[in-house]
């Protein structure tokens, strides 16, 4: 995993991200991982080549929201996304972590073990759902 903080955005970033959100949106969302310091954008690497990025707003130092979370089709049966929230949960010792998705992803989410509650229909047509995932705490 790499911490992404270039000014200029990588061409390959923007495609890879356009998966996550319009195309319109990649450039200012892009420079909210930037130049926020509670966001953060990391690249999941196979050799040189990014395959992956999770973006993650983070709050109360413990919790976040994954604002985006995007990999190659090529490599989506690969574990790719599931080790870029085993990576954010170590790096950031994350308690909980929540994500807002569409049907196409909250299969994924479930699976990992985050909780699911459904948000209704929040634009025509597309159901949304709210993902919430606790950590397991030892102390």
């Amino acid at each position: 995993m790499k911490d992404i903080d270039s000014k200029m955005i990588d061409q390959s970033i923007q495609h890879l991200l356009s998966y996550a959100m319009s195309s319109n949106a990649v450039i200012q969302e892009y420079d909210k991982y930037i130049y926020l310091s509670n966001q953060k954008l990391y690249a999941f690497l196979s050799g040189n080549m990014a395959i992956g990025y999770i973006g993650i707003e983070i709050f109360e130092t413990s919790n976040c929201i994954i604002k985006h979370l995007a990999v190659l089709p090529t490599q989506r049966e690969m574990n790719v996304a599931t080790k870029m929230i085993d990576f954010i949960t170590e790096k950031h010792s994350l308690t909980q972590i929540s994500a807002e998705t569409d049907g196409e992803a909250v299969g994924f989410y479930e699976k990992y073990g985050f909780e699911i509650t459904s948000l209704g229909e929040k634009y025509p047509g597309d159901e949304r759902f709210l993902c919430i995932y606790k950590t397991i705490s030892y102390s």
